[in-house]
């Protein structure tokens, strides 16, 4: 049975994404898999990765945390909101902050290669949109999926990255939200 671990990027915690979120994880319960969760909303951190690698900026305990769940997971789902193309400010900080060499990766020294930390987990992304899934993919070209999956998912050596959208979100009906709650439930019961 995997470790889950379900990180909710929204800022928001009255958002469709804690629904969401909320969702995976009865199914995770059902299912009996053990499971721990981070909401990036409820962190106290400074997401601004001020020194870039140049200089070390000390983690906070929340991000000491969070990199424990992180260690201790065999599967990372994550939730957020596309925001112009993108993920939320406050979950691009925490990836900067928590996702450093050393704990993700470590730079080859005189190589432009690199040895991936996170190989053997697996991941999902469940991300909202207010444009339709398909306009999202076809015209605009997916690139907070791409960002998300090859560029920092698999730069770690995630491999298996698995992407569900939902959109568009604005104007949706609740028939439209409840069926994607139960679509979601049942990604938790499969701990997919």
């Amino acid at each position: 049975m995997k470790n889950i671990l379900i990180i909710n990027g929204h800022p928001d915690k009255e958002s469709f994404n804690f629904a969401l979120a909320k969702a995976y994880i009865t199914g995770v319960q059902s299912s009996g898999a053990p499971f721990k969760t981070i909401n990036i909303n409820a962190l106290d951190f400074n997401p601004n990765l001020q020194y870039g690698y140049r200089k070390r900026t000390e983690l906070e305990p929340d991000l000491l945390m969070a990199q424990e769940k992180l260690r201790w997971a065999d599967h990372i789902v994550w939730i957020y909101p596309v925001w112009w193309g993108s993920v939320p400010a406050i979950m691009k900080g925490f990836i900067d902050r928590v996702f450093l060499p050393g704990f993700a990766f470590k730079k080859r020294e005189g190589s432009v290669w690199w040895d991936k930390y996170f190989t053997g987990k697996t991941s999902r992304i469940i991300c909202t949109l207010d444009q339709p899934s398909w306009y999202y993919r076809l015209i605009n070209k997916s690139p907070s999926h791409y960002a998300m999956k090859k560029l920092t998912m698999q730069f770690i050596g995630v491999k298996s990255v698995k992407i569900t959208t939902i959109g568009p979100l604005r104007l949706s009906t609740p028939s439209f939200r409840k069926k994607w709650l139960d679509k979601i439930e049942r990604l938790g019961i499969k701990n997919s």
